[in-house]
């Protein structure tokens, strides 16, 4: 049972944490047994319900672009220790800032094409994306896999995005309290999903990382089920999708 909130209880992203770049809080909380239960069962029957589209996109995938369906890449996921790491701590080299995990999504770019750039954000008109890519990323069906990934327990339905490690380590040393969103797991959506646009400028994280916090702050089932509601226009009106 979560505890009642205190009513003047700041949010997270404005209390002052007092904890360097690389001391983590101590966890209030862990999801429940109903936000468990719910993300198992949305993942479930989206996976039936969506079945015949991931043919349709395998196949769409394979017919126009070289390289595999799926995508398989390191994310930074749910960091449970309880206790800081400090700057000066010999570790700190190894710490990714959570639990790694092998995230899943359909393939939307060319065979190669960070090779030469290595991982940066999106852009309009971004060259690397594939005619293919660019229609599922406006629809957020190269997501889907991701339900995989919530079956695994590895990542919620509903949470903040999971970022790669080495963009992580770059951003969590310029956006404050940035490491906070580690507290709970990954989603495919989010509170920073749905009001905000893909990243594609450090602004845009900063902002994402507000609403990020606040959405930790006031985690619950219902919350979570909003939140998968309001998915639902953004998907099929293209908000935000590049």
């Amino acid at each position: 049972m979560r505890a009642p909130q205190d009513p003047n209880r700041q949010p997270t992203s404005s209390r002052n944490t007092g904890l360097g770049p690389y001391e983590f809080p101590v966890l209030g909380s862990y999801p429940d047994r109903s936000r468990r239960a719910l993300n198992v069962l949305v993942a479930l029957v989206g996976i039936v319900m969506t079945l015949p589209l991931w043919v349709i996109i395998g196949i769409s995938i394979k017919l126009t672009s070289r390289g595999p369906v799926f995508y398989s890449q390191s994310r930074v996921g749910l960091d449970k220790r309880r206790s800081g790491m400090r700057a000066d701590d010999p570790r700190r080299r190894l710490d990714v800032g959570g639990r790694p995990f092998r995230i899943y999504k359909f393939r939307t770019m060319y065979l190669g094409a960070e090779e030469g750039t290595g991982p940066i954000w999106a852009a309009e008109g971004d060259e690397r994306i594939t005619p293919i890519g660019r229609f599922l990323r406006q629809y957020r069906l190269d997501e889907l896999p991701q339900l995989l990934n919530v079956l695994n327990g590895e990542m919620n339905v509903v949470g903040p995005r999971p970022e790669r490690p080495s963009i992580f380590a770059k951003l969590r040393e310029r956006i404050p309290n940035y490491h906070l969103r580690q507290r709970i797991a990954p989603g495919i959506t989010g509170h920073a999903q749905i009001n905000q646009k893909y990243d594609s400028s450090l602004e845009d994280v900063t902002s994402k990382v507000e609403f990020d916090l606040q959405y930790i702050d006031q985690a619950s089932t219902w919350e979570d089920l909003k939140i998968m509601l309001k998915t639902i226009p953004v998907m099929l009106f293209r908000r935000g999708g590049r």
